[in-house]
């Protein structure tokens, strides 16, 4: 893709670029306003932030698949976090995962066919009191469920898709 084309597909991106491309060390920060806009790091996204702050495809792209926090590939409409840290292990989150992705018929890591969610295991949400806990990012923000059960967990996604 040529860099007018390429410049015009990623306008919203350009502010964050404005303010941080010339900034040593700031390629984390850009790759996650990037993410945070677009949902997820395209290869034409990385082309587009080397174009612009000289930094090789390469290295973007090193960067990009070494930190799990970023995601090279679309997410469903609701991402759900689910915590693997040591107090929701310990509280059963290992059973919440399999339902959940038994319900969804998808692993960690995946989308539904229709596009409707996708799964992500994280290490931490910070919430232990409420082990073992989700977090769902959907268009209307964030919301945290916790003291999860195999039954809350799939009650609270059927929830999500009954509102669509």
């Amino acid at each position: 893709m040529d860099e007018q084309c390429l410049q015009g597909q990623f306008k919203e991106l350009d502010p964050v670029l404005d303010k941080y491309a010339k900034v040593p060390g700031s390629l984390i920060t850009i790759l996650q306003q990037a993410q945070e806009i677009y949902g997820y790091l395209s290869i034409d996204s990385i082309n587009y932030i080397s174009q612009i702050t000289g930094i090789r495809p390469a290295k973007i792209y090193g960067v990009a698949t070494f930190y799990t926090q970023f995601r090279l590939e679309p997410i469903g409409e609701n991402l759900i976090m689910l915590c693997q840290g040591t107090a929701c292990h310990v509280n059963g989150s290992e059973s919440i995962e399999e339902a959940v992705c038994e319900y969804l018929d998808i692993q960690d890591g995946e989308t539904t066919e229709d596009g409707s969610f996708t799964i992500n295991n994280v290490a931490c949400l910070g919430c232990c009191s409420l082990a073992p806990v989700m977090m769902i990012k959907t268009a209307d923000g964030e919301e945290t469920f916790g003291n999860l059960t195999r039954a809350s967990a799939i009650k609270v996604l059927k929830e999500i898709k009954s509102r669509a």
